[in-house]
């Protein structure tokens, strides 16, 4: 009873939202890869060169991609999730399907404009959701203080874009060549001092509070910290590719796939409910060790990236014959040098390919909430 309250007292101090080991795993160990990652390349010659083959592989499909399929684990692989909320579980992949092609069918830069958008806008909004999160944890209902938070990890992310916009043409792109506006460089100018004083601001109140109140969130001080140091390590301090792959991913897609694999960890521990399959309970038996459970999530997900890649490849991008040149069927080239309207009737096939991730983006802004998890 006294280690359960010790162990409430050290969380209630010091928020959590998984373990403290599993946070600075999560947030702070993804970070410390992806900046590692700058001294390998470099001493690898990739530095100031397009990412490698390998680098693609790990960043790309095995993180990018994946963790889009992480949401299956939280809505499509669960009966009891989709019969709570079947419209919108439903009705997100057929209209994101339905609006991408109808903006497709009269633009592909247009498309891959608004994609690209989008996935900033979903980028940016997720490293809002830790800090609130962590404030959530902590209890903090200090209208002042989320203000303080929201202007630093929103400029923390926001800023290190205008910048990008205000330096076109940059050696790495969202998605292709051409999918960002240019940006005036006054913006930038004005953005600048906003981005320290932000960030001085929200550090200052940190230690303060701690300090003084004991009202210590290392876990949120270490989003913030680690977002703004990638982020304007990968977009403005190195004009690199492959810089931006691995800090710009890395953060991104690690800390959500944990959070995912933790969400189904503690209802499968806590239920003897299965999302495969909630009458069969010697299939749940399988998954109860954490390396069982851990194989079936990464397992699925990986599987799932490759294919999605395979089909993109042979479909429309035809750049990694070294990976997918197996598989050979009609492919074409849908990317926005085509022509400001697709041609013959591809118009279906990048639409309907960027369907998992534009789902994944829009069910992001739902199934996070509090009223919307079952805790």
């Amino acid at each position: 009873m006294q280690a359960t309250h010790a162990a409430s007292t050290t969380e209630n101090r010091f928020p959590v939202l998984f373990s403290p080991v599993v946070d600075f795993l999560a947030f702070g160990g993804s970070a410390l890869l992806a900046l590692a990652m700058l001294p390998i390349g470099a001493a690898l010659g990739v530095l100031h060169a397009d990412s490698p083959r390998w680098t693609w592989v790990t960043a790309i499909l095995l993180i990018d991609v994946a963790h889009v399929y992480a949401t299956g684990f939280r809505v499509y692989f669960d009966v009891d999730e989709l019969r709570r909320r079947p419209w919108l579980y439903g009705l997100a992949p057929l209209l994101s399907f339905l609006v991408g092609a109808a903006i497709y069918s009269e633009s592909v830069a247009l498309f891959w404009s608004v994609l690209a958008y989008l996935a900033v806008f979903h980028f940016i909004r997720q490293q809002y959701g830790w800090v609130a999160l962590y404030r959530s944890r902590e209890g903090d209902h200090e209208r002042l203080g989320w203000w303080v938070d929201a202007v630093a990890i929103y400029m923390a992310t926001v800023y290190p874009l205008i910048y990008w916009h205000t330096h076109l043409p940059r050696q790495f792109t969202w998605f292709t060549e051409g999918d960002f506006l240019t940006l005036p460089a006054w913006i930038g100018v004005v953005a600048e001092p906003m981005y320290w004083a932000s960030l001085a601001t929200y550090f200052g109140r940190s230690i303060y509070r701690g300090m003084r109140q004991g009202a210590w969130n290392p876990g949120k001080d270490l989003v913030v910290v680690t977002t703004a140091i990638c982020w304007y390590v990968g977009i403005i301090s190195l004009n690199s590719d492959y810089a931006f792959t691995v800090t710009n991913v890395i953060i991104h897609g690690v800390p959500y796939m944990v959070l995912i694999y933790w969400y189904r960890w503690h209802r499968l521990s806590a239920s003897r409910d299965s999302a495969w399959d909630a009458t069969d309970v010697h299939a749940i038996s399988r998954w109860k060790t954490t390396a069982g459970r851990l194989s079936l999530f990464l397992g699925a997900i990986w599987v799932l990236a490759y294919a999605e890649e395979l089909l993109w490849d042979r479909g429309v991008w035809n750049e990694q014959d070294w990976l997918f040149g197996w598989v050979t069927f009609g492919a074409g080239d849908s990317s926005p040098s085509t022509g400001s309207r697709s041609s013959g009737g591809d118009f279906w096939l990048a639409p309907l390919l960027a369907v998992p991730q534009i789902t994944h983006y829009v069910l992001d802004g739902f199934i996070w909430r509090r009223s919307a998890r079952r805790d």
